[in-house]
């Protein structure tokens, strides 16, 4: 191992410096915070009305947002489990009698679909910080069996930031052996040109196999030893967590797999298919540790005593476009986007925002596909960044 390399492995990026102590979250006031009340009161009862009515946005949510370490806005709402079923006649969900209901909790896991792409890109950025992955090295040089990746040159960088060209995805799901659905992956062409966005799970799946050829270790285990166990995010694993909250009844012809209603296994199809670990899809996680990750970056890779990546390479990975993350998108980030604020969202109905400019943190939480999927629907995220975003004193 090259000098630099081997001086940065003994840093950290997943080991724990204990020379640090950044802060660690808190509960506070705004005012304690910076923040507005009246905007923060606002967008509590914001999230509070999103299970009501005739046509809820979801089945339950769970909010934490703050500024620097104090979390200054918390709700839990609504319920974790409300639906037994869907049905598709009346185009209704089927719902439990009350005492059969599980209530939304601040502590209630949720399955975070596409959140998990960003633990994938930290795993990926750590290894750059240690000179074991080139950010513009081709993958083809770590896993030469990707044969149309490989003969495409598709870089890690593009894998990262979605210009590699590969489709959004591949029926996985339908494949009937393990084995197949590798070729698959090996064989799968660029639908377009590199260099053009095209946001796709393909490009984690190929990231994972890189990883793991690279560390000789499986994703799940870079994910623990490398972000959660370091940062003591002790309700982020991935599945089964049957105390997670429930998703779809998952049927076809609106699903891709016929498996019922789901509580606690990847509603992902493709992450199933490939045993509930996969590097778009399959962590589940709470509000409070997902905060935990997003005060990780904002203080530059640290959190108490841990540190898991340099504050280069948090830097790296948030400039625009991102490394994993979507950096400035209004269309989910409302009024945060501008300055460089940085997140993602899943497909089940979780989303995060970090805006450094600000030093503001934004988790929403909510289990939009319970007991159906629809079409989506961003309006609540970017009431809920403008929300804080105006909430900034």
């Amino acid at each position: 191992m090259p000098p630099l390399a081997a001086a940065q492995e003994q840093r950290g990026g997943g080991g724990g410096d204990h020379t640090l102590n950044a802060p660690r979250l808190r509960h506070g006031t705004p005012e304690r915070a910076g923040l507005d009340a009246r905007q923060l009161a606002g967008l509590v009862s914001d999230v509070r009305r999103l299970p009501e009515g005739p046509t809820p946005w979801c089945a339950g949510a769970v909010l934490l947002a703050g500024r620097g370490p104090v979390i200054a806005a918390e709700a839990a709402c609504g319920w974790a489990v409300r639906y037994a079923a869907y049905d598709e006649t009346q185009d209704t969900g089927v719902e439990l009698p009350p005492v059969a209901r599980v209530p939304m909790t601040a502590n209630t896991p949720f399955d975070l679909a596409s959140l998990t792409k960003l633990c994938t890109s930290i795993a990926a950025v750590q290894q750059i910080e240690r000179g074991r992955l080139g950010i513009d090295a081709k993958v083809g040089a770590y896993v030469p069996e990707l044969t149309a990746a490989a003969r495409h040159g598709i870089t890690i960088r593009e894998l990262l930031t979605h210009t590699s060209g590969l489709r959004p995805e591949l029926p996985l799901y339908d494949a009937k052996d393990a084995a197949s659905r590798t070729d698959l992956l090996r064989a799968e062409e660029p639908s377009s040109p590199p260099g053009q966005y095209l946001y796709s799970d393909l490009n984690m799946l190929l990231l994972q196999q890189v990883l793991e050829r690279v560390t000789g270790r499986p994703l799940d285990v870079l994910v623990r030893e490398g972000i959660t166990r370091p940062l003591g995010m002790t309700a982020t694993s991935y599945g089964p967590r049957p105390d997670a909250a429930a998703t779809e009844d998952q049927r076809r012809p609106w699903g891709k797999a016929d498996r019922g209603m789901l509580r606690g296994e990847v509603h992902d199809e493709n992450a199933w298919a490939l045993g509930g670990v996969a590097g778009h899809a399959g962590l589940f996680s709470t509000a409070y540790d997902l905060a935990v990750l997003c005060r990780a970056l904002l203080s530059g890779g640290s959190y108490g005593t841990a540190r898991i990546l340099g504050p280069d390479f948090v830097d790296l990975m948030l400039a625009a476009p991102g490394l994993g993350f979507r950096v400035d998108q209004p269309w989910f980030m409302g009024e945060l986007a501008g300055r460089g604020a940085a997140g993602h969202t899943g497909f089940t109905g979780t989303s995060l925002v970090i805006d450094p400019a600000t030093d503001t943190f934004l988790v929403l939480l909510a289990n939009t596909v319970h007991p159906r999927r629809r079409g989506p629907d961003n309006a609540p995220r970017v009431a809920a960044g403008t929300r804080l975003a105006r909430a900034v004193i």
